[in-house]
Order: structure tokens, then C-alpha cells, then sequence
């Protein structure tokens, strides 16, 4: 029998409409030199290495009358130059049209009837330079069954290695009686199935439903509010139902500069991010007239990853799970903002299950773009009543890494928006370099792009604060574990 469907699955297929369609993003820009990477050098080190991520190659199909979950079943005509897919920007493309392109393919869902990922090889960058931007839904990716295919391309040198000819044949897909038949099966063999169908069933019906009232508008978009277990009305420019359209705004910063701040006022460079957002966000807000008084804060979720005996293990090593931050937008000083943020997150560091940075960055392959994924799963089931935004951020290898022998030179995720929010954003460190991607609806936030400059003011100010000639405020705070993602 296939594999089915679980609960969670089907919770984010019932959400996903074209407003919000619900698979994660990621920007790889690479630097062939000569090691003669291209679209087919990519289309056959794809055809290598997608043995390791067999999902990658399965469709959902439907059971007759959903008597039980979908299932998973081998695409017989599985075409792999159709989810490989070939592009170009005008010579010398920039990475703010790149951004552009990406926002426009982010905005379009992935037909459900097909293997549910695209990867697109972007040529016409500017120095000679290529771009990968992959997009995955999110029940493709789930740390457990399956890894996201990017963790699996990037190698740590760029030596040449033999393709394997795997020689894969697709399985008989079953036919309609068989799946009614083996779901009937599994009913009668164990009630517990039935029940977790039915109960499936109604929460996604009762997802859909919600939805649409809310969205209608009407009296009844309380009721729905109370299904879907989100607001009714948004309460920042960030919490409104976004558009079919999104805007990507990508920056690109120092790691070094974070290690700065971190080395002088304490706290974790996982701290330091956060609270170079939380600068960027006031001084975006005051640019648009928007109140930042004292005492003003932003609840954030921040996905972060733990070691729990008790939760579903992952084959990454540990789980990821939500994390309430509140990030004071309404503190005029960027040091006292640093050690709020940093006492916010100390809570998580001392359950003694946190994880190091390190060990995040040290899973084989390329494990933010899985991170980043579990980080957005996490998100659709706790991004529910008083979370205004969003933050995944997730550490990379220290070190350059290779696809095919073309060095990778800078990695953007590109995270969804959720029902109910218009920004999201997602950071990774990589090779030296911290980067942010920030997703946001085109209509509610045409000046998304002033943001992106506020990240780079705010982490200005913050560095400035770590000079020597500076005088330190007082830390006010103990010893901290490792840093976390």
C-alpha cells in the first residue's frame, strides 16, 4: 500500500488557495568559471542525485469518496525537463530583477496533479553568473520521509563525480478500486484510521469554510475567525490577506558584523539578526507615518530548532518548533533593543534542549533549505491568534559549496505568506555572509523595498554601537548556551 497522506498534510492542501499558495523558495547564484555547468549539466546532475529524494517523483492521488487520506504514487510520466525549467534575465541581469522574476513564479501554484516542485535555471546575470530559484510545496518536505531536493544537489568540493544510471521505473500507479478497497482494508484492520480520516476531513472542510467567510467580509467573518483560530482584523500592515501577486526584496550582509556586535554587547549573532530586524522594521514603520511609540512591540514566531524525545523525530537530528518573540519596535536605542531581544530568547536556550548553531550548519549537504521548510510547516499550524509576523533563520556551512562544479556565491530563501499575513521573512547565513529574504504582498506593501535599505541602516547602527570610541551599555544579563539557529 502507498504511503498516505497525514493529517497535516492535508490541513495545508485544504489552506492553499491562488492567493496563498504554500510552497517554500530558495535564490542560488553560482559562479560557473570553467567548470561548464548549464542546463543540461543541471538537468543530469538533477537526474543523479534525485534517487536520495524519491517524493520528489510521486504525485498525490485522491482516494474515491475520501474514505481515507491521499496517497503517494510514482508519477508514471514523470518528465524531468518539465519541473527543470530554463530562463534568462536581459544582459547584465541585477539581483533586483531576479528578484522580480522570482516573485512572479513564487506567486503561481504548482499543479497539484504533478510532482509538486519546479527548479528554474536563471542565465543573463550580471559576471557571467547563473541563478537556481527551486520551489517546493510544503508537504513535499517534511525532515522525516523526505529532505528538501537542494540539500541534496550542493556538494563541498568541486571535483567531478561519476553519475550513477540508476535505471528507475516508476511503480503501477493503483487503480481507483484498489485504493477503495485498500482504504476499506485499513478501516476494518484498525478504527483508528477511520477516525483520524474523518477527523481530517472536517478540519479541512472547516479550514475552507473559514476561510471563505473571512475573506467574504461579512458579519459571519467572526464565526470563520474562530475556525480558521486566526484574527478577524489586522492590527499592522503586516497581518492582511495577501494578494495572488508578491514582491521579493533580497540583502545581503556581513556575518562579520554580526559577530562584532555579539562580541561586545553578548548574546548570540541568532540575537543580533533579530534585533537588526526589529531597527529595520521601526525605522520602516516611522518612513510610513506608522506609530512606534514607547513600549510598542511586534509578536514575532520564530521557528527554531530542539532536541525532544517527545516530538516526531526528523532525520536532520532535531525538530523544529515555534517560538514566541516579541520584538520591541518601540525602543529608540538599538543596544537596549539587542538585550531585550536577546532576554526574550533566553527562555528557549535554557530548556536545555536548544541546538547550536554549529550543529545546524554542520548536517550533511545543504540543510537550510530543509530548515527553512519545517520552519514554514511550523508556522501554517501555530501562526494562528497574536503573531504579526513570520522569521525563519536558519545557519549555513561556513565554507563555499558546489553544484556540479560551479561554486555557489549567495543563497536567498524565499519564504511563503501564510493566510492572513502580507511579510514574511527568511535569513541564512552562508560562507561569511548573512541573507535575507523578504516576501511580501504587491498590494498591501509597494514599499517593501525600503525595508531591504532599513536592514542594512539598522545592522550599520548596531555595528557603530561595537566600536571602541562607543561607550557599552550594561548587559544586565547572565552567561549564555551556544548560539541558536
Amino acid at each position: 500500500m502507498s504511503e498516505r497522506l497525514r493529517a497535516s498534510d492535508l490541513a495545508l492542501l485544504a489552506e492553499e488557495t491562488e492567493r496563498t499558495p504554500l510552497h517554500n523558495g530558495t535564490i542560488e547564484i553560482f559562479d560557473p568559471l570553467d567548470s561548464g555547468f548549464d542546463y543540461d549539466a543541471l538537468l543530469a546532475h538533477i537526474d543523479d542525485r534525485i534517487a536520495f529524494v524519491p517524493r520528489y517523483r510521486q504525485r498525490v492521488r485522491w482516494v474515491p469518496g475520501r474514505v481515507a487520506n491521499p496517497v503517494w504514487v510514482d508519477d508514471e510520466d514523470f518528465d524531468l525537463a518539465y519541473h527543470v525549467r530554463r530562463s534568462a534575465l536581459p544582459r547584465p541581469g541585477r539581483l533586483e530583477q531576479l528578484g522580480e522574476l522570482t516573485a512572479r513564479i513564487m506567486s503561481r501554484r504548482l499543479d497539484v496533479a504533478r510532482p509538486l516542485w519546479e527548479v528554474y535555471f536563471v542565465e543573463g546575470l550580471e559576471g557571467g553568473r547563473v541563478a537556481l530559484l527551486s520551489k517546493s510545496h510544503q508537504i513535499l518536505v517534511d525532515g522525516i520521509s523526505t529532505v528538501d531536493l537542494g540539500q541534496v544537489l550542493l556538494d563541498v568540493d568541486p571535483g567531478p563525480r561519476p553519475l550513477v544510471q540508476e535505471g528507475w521505473m516508476p511503480s503501477h500507479e493503483p487503480s481507483q478500486t484498489s485504493l477503495l478497497l485498500g482504504a476499506l482494508t485499513e478501516s476494518v484492520r484498525d478504527p483508528r484510521v477511520a477516525a483520524a480520516t474523518v477527523r481530517s476531513n472536517a478540519e479541512a472542510v472547516g479550514r475552507v469554510v473559514g476561510g471563505t467567510l473571512s475573506r467574504a467580509g461579512t458579519v459571519a467573518a467572526g464565526v470563520s475567525g474562530g475556525l480558521a483560530g486566526r484574527r478577524t482584523a489586522p492590527e499592522t500592515p503586516f497581518n492582511r490577506d495577501p494578494s495572488a501577486q508578491r514582491r521579493l526584496v533580497c540583502v545581503r550582509t556581513s556575518l562579520k558584523d554580526y559577530r562584532k556586535v555579539r562580541r561586545v554587547h553578548g548574546g548570540t549573532v541568532n540575537d543580533v539578526v533579530l534585533a537588526t530586524l526589529t531597527g529595520a522594521i521601526r525605522a520602516w514603520l516611522m518612513t510610513r507615518a506608522e506609530p512606534v511609540g514607547a513600549g510598542r512591540r511586534l509578536r514575532s514566531l520564530v521557528p527554531m530548532s530542539v532536541i525532544d524525545e517527545e516530538l516526531e523525530p526528523t532525520s536532520l537530528g532535531s525538530q523544529v518548533v515555534g517560538h514566541l518573540v516579541d520584538l520591541p519596535i518601540g525602543e529608540g536605542s538599538p543596544v537596549l533593543r539587542l538585550h531585550q531581544v536577546s532576554y526574550a530568547l533566553r527562555a528557549h536556550s535554557e530548556t536545555g534542549r536548544a541546538v547550536a548553531a554549529d550543529r545546524i550548519a554542520g548536517v550533511a549537504g545543504f540543510a537550510p533549505t530543509t530548515f527553512h521548510a519545517l520552519g514554514s510547516r511550523v508556522a501554517f499550524a501555530e501562526a494562528r491568534q497574536q503573531v504579526n509576523l513570520v522569521v525563519t533563520n536558519v545557519p549555513g556551512p561556513q565554507f563555499p559549496m558546489y553544484l556540479a562544479g560551479a561554486e555557489m556565491v549567495q543563497t536567498y530563501p524565499v519564504p511563503p505568506l501564510l493566510p492572513g499575513f502580507s511579510l514574511s521573512v527568511g535569513v541564512t547565513s552562508y560562507d561569511g555572509a548573512v541573507y535575507y529574504g523578504i516576501t511580501a504582498d504587491r498590494d498591501a506593501l509597494p514599499d517593501i523595498e525600503v525595508l531591504g535599505q532599513c536592514v542594512r541602516e539598522a545592522l550599520d547602527e548596531l555595528v557603530d554601537s561595537a566600536s571602541e570610541t562607543r561607550p557599552r551599555a550594561p548587559r544586565g544579563r547572565g552567561s549564555r548556551k551556544p548560539e541558536q539557529p
